[in-house]
């Protein structure tokens, strides 16, 4: 197990569990990501609790009483008790409905409790309600954040906690910090690719990395607004709403987009030129050339950041993200990747251990990586 004393993110430096001492029969409240998607009742990817597991095992060995937290679905009324159910695969664990609940039960030393979902039990929680977060603060004595893809929220389990407890970052929360800052002082060649929706999380990665990359390739739904930028038809593509492209971009010889892709054009999917994209198509996924140039550029590269699907795998469309997905993981370039989409489909074709390292962070992966920062990660360091 590697050990890291302290991490620095920037400016910002904290502790981690490896320097949390003596821990036996001491109550240690664990702020987890267990937001995993479930399909028809049944947990479909448990990247993150795999993730997770070695902090977990980690203070179950020092004979810790550990309280894990965390939310779970986009609604505030879904119950952990499907994940919690799940977790007994990898630790014995109890469920609890209610923070008294938890506060009463009769736990030993290296037993896990996992609490209800947070945004279920107190509106408090989103809001960084701080008497909500001393009333969950209740539950331990020491604070851990290994959450990392939550720590862009300002919510009372990530920013209000370390207010009141001892804190310290888990093992992922470690790693996380440190291979993404390598996108900070990269080496080079160092490609960026970029795919998926919601452009206007990305677009500030595309400002920033126009300057540091070597080459940018963005596909997914968030070309077609690219597309659109230049001037070409994209038909009845998805686009974003105010997509903030500047023109000069467009013009940088960086910023390589599909030229040729595939449409759903009535109900048949074909492969054509960008520039020949017809009123009622729909383009669904990136076409062959653009593989092959981020191939060609692989060869040379030494760093490649990657975030978004290529097409749209929700409906089936994962050709060019799987056929992404094996350039990089062909390379000889450190690969980082993240995005719960993204991460899903490479899960679903086998390469995940092809990767140098893959991210449970899809929109606190965006943010850092754009500000070096994070509104947990500053929560721990005044902690």
């Amino acid at each position: 197990m590697t050990r890291i004393k302290l991490v620095y993110s920037y400016r910002y430096m904290f502790k981690t569990v490896n320097e949390i001492g003596d821990v036996s029969n001491r109550r240690v409240l664990v702020r987890v990501d267990f937001n995993i998607p479930v399909t028809n009742g049944s947990v479909s990817d448990d990247f993150r609790i795999r993730k997770t597991l070695p902090t977990i095992n980690f203070l179950r060995e020092k004979g810790a009483k550990i309280f894990l937290v965390g939310h779970f679905g986009s609604e505030r009324d879904e119950s952990m008790k499907i994940v919690a159910d799940y977790c007994k695969k990898y630790f014995p664990t109890v469920f609890a409905e209610t923070i008294d609940k938890a506060k009463n039960l009769d736990i030993k030393s290296g037993e896990v409790v996992l609490l209800e979902n947070l945004r279920l039990l107190d509106k408090g929680e989103v809001d960084n309600d701080s008497v909500f977060a001393k009333k969950l603060a209740s539950l331990g004595e020491i604070y851990i954040n290994e959450a990392f893809s939550v720590s862009h929220r300002a919510h009372a389990s990530i920013v209000g906690l370390p207010k009141i407890l001892p804190s310290y970052v888990g093992l992922l929360f470690a790693e996380e910090v440190a291979m993404l800052s390598k996108a900070f002082n990269p080496e080079h060649p160092f490609i960026f690719v970029s795919g998926g929706k919601k452009s206007g999380t990305k677009i500030p990665l595309i400002e920033k990395f126009l300057g540091s990359a070597d080459k940018l390739f963005i596909g997914g739904a968030l070309a077609n607004d690219f597309l659109k930028a230049k001037g070409l038809s994209i038909g009845k593509s998805t686009i974003s709403e105010n997509s903030e492209i500047k023109k000069d971009w467009l013009e940088s010889s960086k910023l390589i987009l599909p030229k040729d892709v595939i449409v759903d054009r009535a109900g048949k999917k074909i492969e054509i030129l960008a520039e020949k994209v017809e009123e009622e198509d729909k383009i669904v996924d990136a076409g062959d050339s653009f593989v092959k140039e981020l191939r060609a550029a692989l060869k040379e590269a030494k760093l490649v950041v990657w975030n978004g699907p290529l097409g749209l795998c929700e409906d089936g469309f994962c050709l060019g993200t799987d056929n992404v997905a094996s350039a990089i993981a062909d390379s000889k370039a450190f690969s980082i990747v993240g995005g719960g989409d993204t991460e899903a489909q490479i899960d679903s074709i086998g390469l995940i251990p092809k990767f140098s390292f893959v991210s449970t962070g899809g929109g606190a992966m965006l943010e850092f990586l754009a500000s070096g920062t994070l509104p947990g990660l500053e929560a721990l360091d005044s902690n």
